[in-house]
């Protein structure tokens, strides 16, 4: 595991299987607390890559959107009025 920048790491490469898996470094699972049983989400862009994030980390950043869906609406409203 090389640390390339603070908090941004190059943990090295994986090969997939022949049922398409691939295995986390130990390392990685580490830094990022990933255990048995987590769920992680997969996302993809054909231009940059994939990601692999957890999901739990997704519900958070989701709720908070919710959360806050009234601020984003009341400026919204108030772009549109100006």
């Amino acid at each position: 595991m090389t640390e390339i920048q603070k908090g941004k790491y190059l943990f090295g490469t994986v090969k997939i299987g022949e049922r398409g898996q691939i295995v986390i470094p130990k390392e990685a699972r580490d830094v990022f607390n990933i255990n048995p049983g987590d769920n992680l989400l997969l996302v993809g862009d054909e231009k940059k890559g994939i990601a692999i994030v957890k999901a739990d980390l997704m519900k958070d950043l989701a709720l908070k959107l919710l959360d806050n869906m009234n601020d984003i609406t009341d400026i919204v409203n108030s772009d549109k009025k100006n």
